[in-house]
């Protein structure tokens, strides 16, 4: 009797041994899954964040990628803007050198007929016919003058063709810094810088 109870105690020992080791591992499960499930919702958040990082990268880029086209379209605008501005002073240049040559010949031809003028008045006396055409060559000549001033100040100050001075504009381009007179009491009209001068009495600057 005593053997058997010894060994239904052993049983009941084991038993209970058994039922605490499968408690603790049951606990030990228990705690692993949770771990692993806490473990699964970390993963689940960073690649929840990882997403929205790309998604803001994207955006970020496609941002920086319609930038750049508005970039390199004003770019091109300004561009153009620039060739059309090198094209006008091109013009502009072009025609002040032509205006100041036909300023200089001009000038040249009135001098001479100031200096005939001079002579025939001298030995006789000045006819009405002589006196306005005199009249008219030096008109001829102040528009001349008028719009070889009108050319410097639109390439000194990057204007266009279609902007027009003043009288007091051009008096730093005009020799004495004063503005011409018309000897038969005409009225200058500047017009703008593509357009030529003209006179009320002697009519629009000729053609060269």
């Amino acid at each position: 009797m005593k053997l058997k109870d010894v060994f239904l105690g052993v049983l009941i020992v084991a038993l209970i041994a058994s039922e605490i080791l499968l408690f603790s591992a049951n606990q030990q499960k228990r705690d692993a899954l949770a771990k692993l499930k806490a473990t699964q919702n970390d993963l689940q958040q960073a690649q929840t964040e990882l997403q929205q990082t790309k998604d803001a990268d994207a955006a970020a880029l496609a941002s920086v990628k319609t930038d750049n086209q508005t970039l390199l379209q004003k770019n091109a605008q300004l561009t153009k803007q620039n060739k059309s501005l090198q094209t006008d002073n091109d013009k502009l240049s072009q025609q002040l050198g032509t205006e100041r040559e036909a300023a200089q010949l001009q000038q040249q031809h009135l001098e001479q007929m100031q200096t005939q003028a001079e002579q025939q008045i001298a030995t006789t006396p000045a006819t009405t016919a002589a006196s306005a055409e005199a009249d008219r060559e030096a008109c001829v000549t102040n528009l001349r003058t008028i719009q070889a001033a009108k050319v410097q100040w639109a390439a000194d100050l990057s204007k266009t063709l279609t902007d027009t001075p003043t009288e007091q504009d051009l008096l730093v381009y005009l020799p004495g810094g004063t503005f011409p007179v018309c000897a038969s009491g005409g009225t200058y009209t500047i017009n703008a810088v593509g357009v030529a001068p003209s006179c009320s009495v002697h009519g629009q600057m000729p053609s060269q």
